[in-house]
């Protein structure tokens, strides 16, 4: 939800951007609003890789040019692990119904 949101957040700052007439203004923009979700996504991120069971660190796979942000984006969708792994337990089992 934080990635979808954050899409749509940056879609909107984005055509803002290209209507402010100030490149100056433009580019203020597009530096503080990433700037300061850079920690929120990184969490989010790190809390994803931990329901598939996987270290933290496999973030930086995406720094694997062409296909690390696609392996990425594939522990991103997966299912989690189903109960308790190494990072804890299942979120999903906490929910009624």
């Amino acid at each position: 939800m934080f990635t979808l949101i954050n899409l749509l957040v940056m879609a909107a700052l984005f055509a803002v951007m290209a209507m402010v007439g100030s490149p100056e203004m433009a580019a203020m923009m597009g530096f503080i609003y990433p700037l300061a979700v850079c920690l929120p996504a990184l969490a989010v991120n790190v809390r994803r890789l931990h329901d598939v069971d996987r270290s933290g660190w496999w973030i930086l796979i995406s720094l694997v040019p062409l296909v690390g942000p696609f392996i990425l984006l594939y522990f991103q969708v997966c299912a989690g692990t189903p109960g308790p792994n190494r990072f804890g337990e299942d979120p999903k089992a906490a929910l009624p119904g």
